[in-house]
């Protein structure tokens, strides 16, 4: 073992053999144990550096096969190094790398793969193509101080969630946002009292763990543009540098961050993306997994194992049921359990999960299991997006017992319901059930279904009753990318338009949106800015726009404002009624202590859906209570042309009252308390694409 410093401003530390545990950067007494997994590498080479932007490293520590690795575990100690310091590794090894599929070279230096925090100060992806051209441009770990002990413990599943994606940047990036540091960790938590009172239980974040921004097409790098959402994730136990006021004190920022949500009885789901990596394909930059593990980490071409198997479409796949791997994921998400507070995840393109290390769909793949079986993992959500890139779709079939879905079906069903399209009264029931045809069979809940109308990826809610078509062109891709199968209408219009007629049936599109997915069973999820209805101009793949095309916009607008106050009443109501929030399948039966009920179906008269009728546009539902007490509730969705009178059941109670009219302009939309609504009888007019529900009053 060799101490080599190249510069004489910062005297060289002391080193000792140090301990294969734990791995990354980890103070322990008398200094800092350093530790990395490589399985092939003959010299391994530790660089320590004063500052992001050090020019040199001030020391250069060698370690030795004798005393610095135990089986594939190489390792040191560094006596008196201070919390702060920069740090990379350099590795190689003696093996053919075209037949094993390594990807050594000691002239490149490589990103520790358990850093806590890392800066990209330095980085410039093109260089790495190009070894020799590097001059220490990459990455850099930082050696971190350690977190106290304890923490703010919380715990919320999902029975009662109403879940709200955000981006933590685009949410208070924009001057408008009034906050002290935009784009930061600490610029959400000054917005955590908005969320507050608009009544959301659970925020999912968008990819917060260090994720490389020039991961973009040339095209789209020409135009300045940058990955933003952040789907291209490196450095999975650190959070995004760029989401820091100080990047070394990263763990701490976000730590404070999910303390405040808890504080506000809110909980944190992070959307995280271990389906593939920020190293691309071959032709793709080596940052730390390609150089430590590369046959280990990844799906090879076991035809050439220099190419990657790409499942993902971005280039390379992870190779998740290896048994290292499927470790490294879950010793990963129990750190940011345990360590950072989070309270549950959403997994990217999750369908990957089920894929062997030869690509083959597994009966029972290891990793869903391990996640969910961990000590710590089982007492927190688990939410798959059910799907990849390669045609592997399992929505209502995700291996494991406990994982809930995104719910692809239920979002494609109720677009197309409420832009018109017939013959659907059926498979609508069904998605408002909570999608018992997918989960029940099983043994799973209603709360195994995620629904959503709106997400990240595609049109925002306010876009998708304003536009037919997808209109990318500020990505640089000639809008080609993005889906163009939205189902989506326009109200008469492509765009944006003065007409207030087009303008009145929008806004009442989006409010049957909501209405309906907050009166479904199963856990509703909303886009962060539908509920002021923000737009992308109709950019359905916003993922590069680190812009205003793609920040929340905090400017009120009277739409906005009309919509927010909708909402905030919409979450309300659900809160209000337990029958919105069952824990299980209807039955037909009426629940313990009620009388009607729990569910009825009809259409226009009385206990006659349109279940066969290839043109039903509307259906009606009576929803007995839940909880002793509780009224009942009566749902009409109208979203034919024209305005239909519907029978009502008769009163349990006096009388029922409209609570929610989504023809009517704000303030009358959505009444609260009910005793200002107005009172039905034997029937009720419906307008025409509307959304009516009905409270019975005692």
């Amino acid at each position: 073992m060799i101490d080599d410093p190249e510069t004489e401003s910062i005297r060289a530390h002391a080193v000792r053999a140090g301990s294969r545990f734990p791995l990354g950067a980890t103070a322990v007494p008398g200094g800092i144990n350093f530790c990395i997994f490589c399985r092939h590498a003959t010299r391994v080479e530790l660089l320590l550096y004063e500052a992001a932007d050090s020019p040199e490293p001030f020391q250069i520590v060698t370690l030795a096969a004798e005393s610095n690795r135990t089986f594939f575990f190489w390792h040191v100690m560094v006596q008196a190094l201070p919390p702060g310091t920069y740090y990379t590794w350099r590795v190689n090894a003696s093996r053919d790398t075209q037949c094993s599929g390594d990807a050594f070279d000691l002239r490149r230096e490589l990103l520790d793969p358990y850093a806590r925090a890392v800066s990209d100060v330095l980085w410039t992806r093109r260089a790495v193509g190009d070894p020799d051209s590097t001059a220490h441009a990459t990455h850099r770990a930082i050696v971190t101080e350690p977190l106290p002990a304890s923490h703010t413990r919380f715990s919320r599943g999902l029975d009662d969630a109403i879940i709200y994606e955000l981006h933590v940047g685009g949410f208070t990036r924009h001057p408008s946002s009034g906050v002290k540091h935009p784009g930061t960790f600490a610029g959400l938590i000054e917005k955590i009292p908005y969320l507050t009172q608009l009544g959301v239980s659970h925020v999912e974040l968008l990819p917060v763990m260090a994720f490389d921004e020039q991961d973009v097409p040339p095209a789209s790098a020409a135009r300045g543009l940058v990955n933003y959402w952040g789907y291209s994730t490196h450095s999975y136990y650190s959070p995004h540098p760029r989401y820091c006021c100080d990047p070394a004190r990263a763990p701490q920022e976000f730590r404070a961050l999910t303390d405040a949500f808890h504080a506000a009885g809110i909980a944190v789901l992070l959307d995280v993306v271990f389906n593939h990596t920020a190293e691309a394909g071959e032709a793709g930059p080596v940052i730390n997994f390609k150089g430590f593990a590369n046959d280990i980490f990844y799906h090879l071409d076991a035809a050439d194992r220099r190419r990657y198997r790409d499942y993902t479409g971005c280039g390379n796949t992870v190779n998740c049921n290896h048994p290292l791997v499927t470790a490294f994921i879950v010793r990963c998400l129990e750190y940011w359990v345990e360590e950072l507070g989070v309270d549950g995840f959403r997994f990217d393109l999750a369908s990957i999960f089920a894929r062997d290390q030869h690509g083959e769909l597994m009966a029972d793949p290891p990793l869903p299991w391990a996640i969910e079986s961990s000590r710590v993992l089982s007492h927190v959500p688990l939410i798959a997006e059910a799907w990849d890139a390669a045609g592997m779709y399992q929505v209502g079939a995700f291996p494991g017992m406990a994982w809930a879905e995104w719910n692809g079906r239920y979002r494609d069903v109720i677009r197309r319901f409420v832009r018109g399209d017939p013959g659907l009264i059926g498979v609508v029931a069904t998605c408002i059930a909570g999608s018992s045809d997918l989960y029940a069979d099983d043994g799973r809940l209603p709360i195994n279904s995620i629904n959503f109308v709106t997400c990240h990826d595609g049109f925002t809610l306010n876009d998708l009753v304003s536009y037919d078509s997808k209109h990318n062109e500020a990505n640089g891709d000639e809008n080609r990318d993005g889906s163009s199968d939205n189902l989506s209408w326009n109200c008469g219009a492509e765009g944006e338009t003065s007409d207030a007629e087009i303008l009145g049936l929008r806004r009442r599109q989006a409010r049957n949106l909501m209405a309906i997915l907050f009166l479904s069973q199963g856990v509703p999820m909303m886009l962060a800015g539908d509920e002021v209805l923000r737009s992308q101009r109709g950019n359905n793949n916003a993922y590069c726009q680190d812009n205003a095309l793609g920040w929340f916009d905090w400017k009120p607008t009277e739409a906005g404002a009309a919509m927010l106050r909708f909402m905030r009443e919409l979450i309300a109501l659900r809160k209000r009624h337990a029958s919105l929030r069952r824990r299980h399948f209807l039955t037909g039966q009426p629940s313990p202590g009620q009388t009607r009920p729990d569910a009825t179906w009809h259409g226009e008269r009385l206990h006659e859906p349109g279940w066969h009728d290839p043109g039903a546009r509307l259906l009606a539902f009576t929803l007995g209570g839940e909880e002793p007490g509780e009224p009942a509730l009566h749902a009409v969705f109208n979203m034919d042309d024209a305005a239909r009178t519907v029978q009502l059941p008769a009163p349990d109670g006096r009388c029922w009252r409209r609570i929610v009219d989504t023809a009517l302009d704000s303030a009358h939309d959505i009444v609260h308390p009910a005793q200002l609504a107005a009172i039905e009888n034997e029937q009720c007019r419906v307008d025409a694409r509307s959304v009516v529900v009905l409270e019975e009053e005692g």
